[in-house]
């Protein structure tokens, strides 16, 4: 009996631990080309909102622009919001000419762009233990 006892004990131990958190996939639609790659930023802080630089706690990620889709796993429940920019030329940043975006751009939920990008709180969306899908339309302005 103690070694049934033991043996379970192992074994038990030895099983991969449950994935904790929540999942969130990523869809991308509008794309012009599936030249490039697609950068997205997942955050928490609002403060890391929507430019990410300086974003300790921000989710980076670069995808193909050919397969633009995603799943990240393992996502803490909170609130989140994403900025992506569809970097068609792949220099690693969103080109503008007079401070206008030359490249597409969108972010979660699609809020309504007027000047500048939008706020996070018309970004955010709730993440909680079970799976997500969040649909990001990228908008081209020229």
């Amino acid at each position: 009996m103690a070694l049934s006892i033991a043996t379970t004990l192992l074994l038990g131990a030895a099983a991969p631990a449950p994935n904790e958190g929540g999942a969130l996939d990523i869809a991308f639609t509008g794309l012009r080309s599936a030249k490039g790659v697609v950068r997205i930023c997942l955050v928490q802080d609002p403060s890391d909102f929507p430019d990410c630089r300086e974003g300790k706690g921000a989710l980076k990620r670069t995808l193909p622009a050919a397969n633009p889709r995603i799943r990240l796993e393992g996502l803490a429940p909170g609130d989140y919001a994403i900025a992506a920019i569809h970097d068609a030329n792949g220099n690693a940043r969103l080109d503008t000419v007079l401070g206008i975006p030359r490249e597409g751009f969108g972010f979660s939920r699609n809020p309504a762009i007027r000047f500048g990008p939008p706020r996070y709180k018309d970004a955010r969306f709730a993440l909680g233990a079970d799976a997500q899908m969040q649909q990001v339309r990228i908008r081209y302005l020229l």
